[in-house]
């Protein structure tokens, strides 16, 4: 009997088993309403030969259902009155089961339009890594320049600085036909290339060239737009003068020529102003294989090393103006690129000087939160500076022979610089007595000269996707200068002075960096898709850094060396790195994963000392990437970075810097390198047919060992800072970028929305320290515009900040800005133009920052146009017409909380005249 229903059971089974077949079912339904299509005629086809297999109707609900096929090959077709036919291939095994959730079908209507767009050239296409905008898709005026037509882009903003950001990020720099022009100053090509000479901007993240090469990312990247050049544009010159006299002694003049020939641009400028708005964004991060972080050199790798250092009086600042007091700028520039040999060969340079002068004066408040106490500190520095900046740089690129190429780029400069300030300093307790005051004088001369330099050799083998590439590179600072300090403290105790402490020295530095980096990298193609990437590499870095302080003895004379605040120290690291990678790359979809492992050994000699130390380390350099395109407008990527800081010799070097001899850094021989993981998503989508753009992106990064700081603040105010390794710093981004036209009303809306989280470890008082500190914002735009009407551009932004410190928890800063920007350009008879810049800045109080900070800053023109093509314009202008206008910066750190007020330019009114010349093209006459 068990034998009996065993078989029973055997013998249903299989006929279960038997009796089910394949089968494809789903619904139809209309792309643009999302309405359910009854009666649409789907048919299965033999593939072979599309002759019918089944055929059926949609139900009321629009849903089909074919049971009881045969395996095989078959094409799916739906077709509906009106509607574009749907067709699809699909195979079949014995028990496929094939369902379409929801097949959407397009009216040939609204199919046609999208032809129509496609055929004008749609206005944003995405090809891969770079989102690509059709420069005629946005009408600009006669002789309107680059920065004119970014300012309509979706996605990009430039503020009233020329400084450009896209998609969340700023943009470092700015090529023209793929090639650098005038290098670091991306406001030279936006303000003076006209708009209507560009066919494509490409925007994009940069990556390195090796990296482009094999295909292998390697963590370097920075957003960069490219301007791909209409042909009709690259035969004749073109360029413009301008020269303008104002009130209150302003001026600002400026011409530029740029004279193309086919593949050759030569282009020069040049510039006299005291306005603050031209010629002064010279960037110092040219080193080759530098990282965005400042003074830090990336091997290709992932390692990072700190080449300059901190609290180096000959290095407070920079040598760049930031809207901080009133500058003079003397600048000039040439420029020349050429290709030849059928491109075989090209040649790019550049050349640069600036002469900036510059003075104002800087209010800070500062408050500090300590584990028992809270103090506070108002200081006033009064400045004046000037450096005088040489700078040239060029690249070379052979083609050898059919596989193989040679890059190379130089860079180097020569910058002299003067500085001298004078501070005043108060420091309270918590009650508002008084701590301590200072007085002081810094005063410094420095010579400062660079060279960077890279080569990289590419060979492509027989095998398709085998290759390989050498990349080396040296960068190399140097730093010669002197100075004074000359400093007097008051000590209060119980409101009376209870000491005075003089401080009048000497100083001088003799710095000097020095870093060869090799990378040697094969590619091995494992199929057509994929391959293996090996690379090995050597990198040696060698830095020597001799600081000394001289008291002023009885005699006069700086003869007395301090050894508390004098020492020579050296820091060699050498690092051997190897690694493997795997990439894998289809139509839609790129995967790159892998890690490199490196041995760094340290050399530290303190000379002053006589003491030597040896440490050794291993470090990890994951990485990995994976890039899913949906279609050519929606695009997905994930990104993790793995990457080892090591720390730089100023961070070393075992001295007391007492430049601020109220804030003194003492530097940590026993540092260690730290490690960061960085987690990148980003999302982008474009719709052609809407004009609507998606750009989001989130990242979350976290590093162990990272550099951070131990600070004490004694009894008398004085605060002692040396740099520590911590573990737990967090941080985290969210950006969300969108836009579209509402074409009834021909009016283009957007909205981005941005979050920031940091958490920084530190010690306050010996104390750990948490920081937390939060930054929300979002905002609206409103751009519309009517052709030789008007133009009009409305952006509201808000922004939250908030930060707490876990030693003292009930101190919470919480505060709000909020900003309004309207740009008005009115296009009147006559060839009159008027236009209009309205910024109106909220700074919410707090319960420190007291002070009213709102800021309604004005700026206006009325300009007239005269001549056949308009090239010569006359305008008057009138700078900051409410008189409002103040510097302004809050910043939160570790333990405290600073506020800055700085002198900056107000009002002034201009007279200027405007030359356009140019003869491009064809047929184009002399203006």
């Amino acid at each position: 009997m068990k034998k009996l229903l065993a078989l029973i059971f055997c013998l249903s089974v299989f006929n279960l088993c038997y009796a089910q077949k394949a089968a494809v079912k789903g619904n139809v339904l209309d792309t643009l309403n999302h309405v359910k299509l009854s009666n649409s005629v789907v048919a299965l086809l033999h593939a072979k030969d599309s002759v019918l297999y089944k055929f059926a109707r949609t139900n009321e609900s629009g849903h089909f259902n074919f049971k009881d096929l045969t395996a095989g090959k078959y094409l799916l077709l739906v077709t509906y009155p009106s509607f574009a036919d749907y067709v699809e291939p699909l195979t079949l095994s014995d028990t496929t089961v094939v369902s379409y959730d929801k097949i959407m079908l397009t009216q040939k209507s609204r199919l046609l339009q999208e032809v129509v767009i496609q055929q004008k050239i749609a206005a944003i296409k995405i090809k891969g890594d770079t989102t690509e905008f059709n420069a005629d898709s946005y009408k600009t005026q006669a002789n309107a320049s680059v920065e004119d037509l970014l300012k309509k882009l979706p996605g990009i903003q430039i503020d009233n600085k020329g400084q450009i950001t896209a998609q969340g990020e700023t943009v470092k720099k700015v090529l023209v036909d793929g090639e650098e022009f005038f290098g670091d100053d991306p406001t030279l090509v936006t303000k003076n290339l006209r708009a209507d000479m560009v066919d494509k901007v490409q925007l994009f993240d940069k990556k390195s060239d090796q990296a482009n090469f094999t295909g292998v990312d390697d963590g370097q990247q920075s957003k960069t737009i490219n301007l791909k050049l209409k042909d009709s544009k690259k035969n004749g010159y073109f360029g413009k003068v301008s020269t303008g006299a104002g009130t209150n002694g302003y001026h600002d003049s400026q011409a530029m020529l740029n004279m193309f020939k086919k593949k050759q641009k030569i282009a020069v400028y040049g510039i006299v102003s005291n306005t603050g708005k031209t010629g002064l964004n010279w960037q110092e991060q040219d080193k080759y294989g530098q990282s965005m972080a400042d003074n830090a050199v990336s091997d290709g790798s992932g390692d990072f090393y700190i080449m300059g250092g901190q609290d180096n009086e000959f290095q407070n600042w920079s040598g760049n103006y930031n809207g901080q007091g009133y500058p003079l700028v003397q600048t000039g520039g040439l420029h020349y690129n050429n290709k030849w040999n059928q491109d075989k060969q090209s040649i790019n340079g550049n050349y640069k000087m600036m002469q900036l002068y510059m003075d104002g004066n800087n209010t800070e408040a500062t408050q500090y939160i300590l584990p028992d106490t809270v103090y506070y500190r108002n200081a006033r520095e009064e400045f004046k500076n000037s450096i005088m900046r040489n700078r040239i740089n060029g690249g070379y690129e052979v083609q050898l022979d059919s596989s193989s190429t040679i890059n190379l780029r130089v860079d180097g400069g020569i910058d002299h610089k003067i500085s001298n300030s004078r501070y005043s300093t108060a420091f309270q307790a918590e009650d508002s007595s008084m701590v301590n005051r200072n007085q002081r004088l810094n005063s410094s001369i420095a010579d400062i000269g660079t060279l960077n330099s890279n080569l990289l050799w590419r060979k492509k083998l027989k095998k398709k996707g085998r290759t390989i590439s050498l990349n080396i590179a040296e960068n190399y600072s140097r730093t010669n200068g002197d100075g004074y300090l000359n400093s007097i403290t008051e000590f209060f105790q119980h409101g009376l002075t209870d000491s005075t402490q003089l401080t009048d020295q000497y100083k001088t530095t003799n710095n000097e960096n020095i870093s060869l980096i090799t990378n040697l990298t094969y590619t091995e193609p494992l199929s057509a898709a994929s391959s293996l990437v090996v690379n090995y590499g050597i990198n040696i870095n060698n830095s020597h850094s001799a600081r000394n302080s001289f008291n002023k003895g009885t005699d006069g004379k700086y003869g007395l060396q301090d050894s508390i605040y004098s020492n020579d120290y050296a820091f060699n690291m050498l690092t051997h790195k190897g690694g493997l990678a795997y990439a894998y790359m289809k139509k839609k979809l790129r995967v790159n994963v892998g890690s490199n492992v490196g041995f760094t050994g340290y050399h530290q000699q303190d000379m002053y000392h006589d003491f030597t130390q040896e440490r050794s380390f291993m470090n990890w350099y994951p990485q990995a990437s994976v890039r899913y395109s949906f279609s050519q407008q929606r695009r997905f990527s994930f990104n993790y970075y793995g990457n080892t800081q090591q720390p730089g010799i100023n961070q070393l070097q075992p001295l007391r810097a007492n430049e601020d001899p109220l804030n003194i850094y003492i530097g940590n021989p026993e540092l260690k390198p730290s490690f960061g993981s960085t987690f990148r998503l980003n999302y982008s989508d474009f719709k052609v047919l809407t004009d609507r753009s998606i750009w989001m992106g989130v990242s979350y990064g976290t590093t162990s060992n990272a550099i951070s700081n131990r600070s004490t603040i004694d009894e008398g105010g004085k605060r002692t800072t040396q740099s520590v390794n911590v573990d737990g710093n967090q941080n985290a981004n969210v950006n969300l970028n969108m836009g579209w036209k509402i074409k009834k009303i021909d009016l283009r809306i957007g909205y981005n929305m941005y979050g920031q989280y940091y958490k920084n470890v530190s010690f306050v008082n010996s104390e750990l320290n948490i920081t937390q500190s939060t930054n929300t914002s979002g905002g609206l735009y409103l751009y519309k515009s009517k052709e030789k009407k008007y133009e009009q551009y409305l952006n509201i932004q808000a922004n939250y900040n908030t930060s707490q410190s876990s030693v003292q928890k009930q101190i919470r800063t919480n505060y709000w800005t909020y900003s309004i920007a309207h740009n008005l350009d009115l296009f009147l008879p006559w060839k009159l133009q008027l236009h209009s810049e309205i910024n109106y800045s909220i700074r919410q109080k707090t319960a420190f920052f007291t002070g009213n900070n709102n800021v309604l800053l004005w700026n206006a023109w009325f300009g007239k146009k005269f001549g056949k093509k308009d090239v010569v314009q006359v305008n008057v202008s009138m700078n900051d017409i409410l008189n409002q206008n103040i510097g302004f910066n809050r910043s939160v750190n570790s333990n405290y909380i600073t506020q800055n007020t700085y002198s900056t330019i107000s009002r002034f009114g201009m007279l200027t005249f405007i030359w356009n010349f140019n003869k491009v093209g064809g047929g184009a006459t002399k203006n």
